[in-house]
């Protein structure tokens, strides 16, 4: 038989989307009859406990799940439990599959947070409709969601600027920042550094919160603010505030809008990143591991960033020289971890920096 180079796209094509279906049962023979029914239309997994499904979600994400209640060690519930409580699972849609028709045991799995509940034997036609109905559901609300996130992300940006903008010599002094707090976060991820406090869904809020961090500039004068020389001790005492008052801003709007948890970042970030690892910094003169991870990491971008860009009060420092500094810090301005995080990351920082109107100076990194 002769295929057409349209007939082998498609099939291609078909080939490429096929989703990935994780069905979980303790039941050999009800797994090979839900494989049987999804053949062909659906990739496979399976699973014969809660704590296999779990390890092989851990290598291979599914599209959505198809969970057995009734197991041994680990139940269905128990491990629903786990998959919600990691950030990167809890976005599957679960479909929970049992035998019990009991009304109340369908009212707390549906409570539980599945999506759906089918009873066995599960019959083929019904399966594959409720599968394609919550597939198409589950696009169309990450589709949504990442819509709405970006135009979330859009609006902080544009309020920061429009605080920024007061002072021209910033630059993209915002746009450079969040890219260097990405890095940052990255890198100590790869390092396997603070693993309670630092995951992909950690990163994503604290490199969302980035921009806001000097929103509180908003409340310092322009006297003060655009200052061609030197502050004095009232002057700088004045502009230090701008910690304590984005830290309020951002706290109102976060009582108003609890959902956005990015904000209780920007709190942290806004109030924390003048804070020195050694206790000499403002507004409190906390030290070490009492100052939030999310200051730590946004100090050392905020201040390379004041180092290799020009500035109302002085031209930017060579790049060799603002590395420099920034390393002479360790353990007395940021925090060593971070440090050593920015010394592996530097290339792509200076890339970064490169790329941006803050500097064009050539040089190698170290």
């Amino acid at each position: 038989m002769h295929y057409s180079l349209y007939d082998l796209s498609i099939f291609w094509s078909i080939v490429v989307i096929m989703e990935y279906i994780l069905v979980v049962d303790d039941n050999l023979a009800n797994l090979k009859n839900i494989q049987l029914q999804l053949s062909g239309v659906y990739q496979v997994l399976l699973a014969k406990s809660g704590a296999q499904a779990l390890q092989i979600c851990s290598q291979r994400i599914p599209d959505l799940i198809l969970l057995d209640i009734d197991m041994p060690e680990m139940d269905g519930f128990e491990t629903l439990e786990k998959i919600m409580a990691n950030t990167i699972l809890s976005r599957i849609p679960v479909i929970f599959l049992t035998a019990d028709h009991d009304k109340s045991t369908e009212a707390r799995a549906l409570e539980s947070g599945v999506v759906d509940f089918i009873t066995k034997p599960v019959e083929k036609t019904i399966l594959l409709h409720r599968l394609r109905l919550h597939l198409d559901l589950a696009e169309y609300r990450h589709k949504l969601e990442d819509t709405v996130k970006e135009l979330e992300d859009s609006l902080v940006v544009s309020f920061a600027e429009f605080v920024e903008i007061r002072d021209k010599n910033t630059g993209d002094h915002i746009l450079r920042t969040q890219i260097y707090v990405s890095l940052l976060c990255q890198e100590l991820i790869r390092k396997g550094c603070f693993p309670g406090e630092l995951n992909e869904k950690e990163v994503s809020l604290i490199t969302r919160a980035a921009p806001l961090h000097d929103v509180g500039k908003i409340g310092v004068s322009d006297m003060v603010l655009l200052k061609p020389g030197r502050l004095d001790d009232n002057e700088f005492n004045l502009m230090k505030t701008h910690t304590t008052i984005g830290a309020r801003l951002l706290r109102d709007m976060y009582e108003r809008t609890p959902t956005q948890h990015y904000l209780n970042y920007a709190i942290q970030i806004a109030e924390g990143h003048h804070e020195k690892y050694d206790g000499t910094g403002y507004p409190y003169g906390i030290k070490g591991e009492a100052i939030p991870l999310s200051s730590r990491i946004m100090a050392v971008a905020d201040v390379y960033d004041a180092l290799t860009a020009d500035r109302i009060y002085r031209k930017a420092m060579d790049p060799q020289e603002s590395f420099n500094y920034i390393m002479a810090g360790k353990s007395v301005h940021f925090d060593p971890l971070v440090i050593d995080a920015f010394f592996a990351c530097h290339d792509d920082i200076l890339t970064a920096a490169k790329r941006s109107t803050g500097y064009s100076a050539a040089a190698g990194s170290s």
